[in-house]
């Protein structure tokens, strides 16, 4: 049975900072919202470290109560108000759990067969999230995420990845890491960008890093350089393609490639 647990108790304040990059970052934790999400990161194995519930929610999600408390997560509940300050939602569903950042390298991403997926800045969490799902619906190693982009266990990138994120691993990396680590690993990078050539016939290489970047500075506001740039010829009058759009076909024309 969850444990009723008052709207002052010491332990929620620093779990309303995991809205935020630095609390998030201090804390090595994230937030995970709503029924759906959260049967997704139990079917991947993630470890929920606690799950909060408010009251007025606690009867129609009585069965994940059940299911999170047999697998060893403490639930409690909450004043409706209280946890909705856990949320960044206009409407909170009313159910959220911390669970800890995975520890993956860059390294670790590298090691492992398939493409990788670098979001090289990528700034919107809409997009950051598509890419993530992307990635794993064709076949991706992994994940490498910029500094400085978008934080990928935003709350924003959780809900846009729709479990993605918790069955791929996601490491951090800067620039000259990442370029370091490309070499080491026999890794191509491979940029979606304007001035590249047309991917079609390209010959895109085994296992490249495809990198992604910034809605509005390209992959040029992240990585001094890279091995190939290609580009997506379009037929129509639209100016260049959405930045989850773009990744989404290369990531599957590597797909295909394998």
């Amino acid at each position: 049975m969850p444990i009723a647990l008052s709207p002052q108790n010491p332990r929620l304040g620093p779990l309303r900072d995991l809205l935020e990059p630095r609390g998030r970052r201090e804390q090595g934790r994230f937030l995970i919202e709503g029924p759906t999400l959260l049967e997704e990161a139990r079917g991947s194995g993630l470890r929920l470290e606690a799950l909060f519930v408010a009251d007025g929610a606690a009867a129609r999600h009585a069965a994940l109560i059940a299911a999170v408390e047999a697998d060893g997560t403490p639930a409690y509940t909450l004043p409706d108000r209280a946890v909705g300050r856990l949320s960044d939602l206009t409407t909170p569903t009313g159910i959220v759990a911390v669970a800890e950042l995975p520890g993956a390298t860059v390294p670790d991403v590298l090691a492992r067969p398939g493409p990788v997926l670098l979001l090289a800045g990528v700034g919107d969490p809409g997009n950051a999230g598509t890419l993530v799902r992307s990635a794993d619906a064709f076949g991706a190693a992994g994940v490498l995420a910029a500094r400085g982009g978008v934080d990928p266990f935003s709350p924003k990138v959780v809900r846009a990845a729709m479990g993605s994120l918790f069955r791929l691993p996601i490491a951090l990396v800067d620039a000259g890491e990442l370029l370091e680590a490309a070499a080491a690993a026999g890794r191509a990078i491979v940029a979606a960008d304007l001035s590249g050539e047309p991917v079609w016939g390209a010959g895109l290489p085994a296992d490249p890093i495809i990198a992604v970047g910034h809605e509005r500075h390209g992959v040029g506001g992240f990585l001094p350089r890279w091995d190939r740039a290609v580009r997506i010829e379009q037929a129509g009058q639209a100016e260049s393609l959405n930045a989850a759009v773009a990744g989404s076909i290369l990531l599957y024309l590597v797909s295909r490639r394998t």
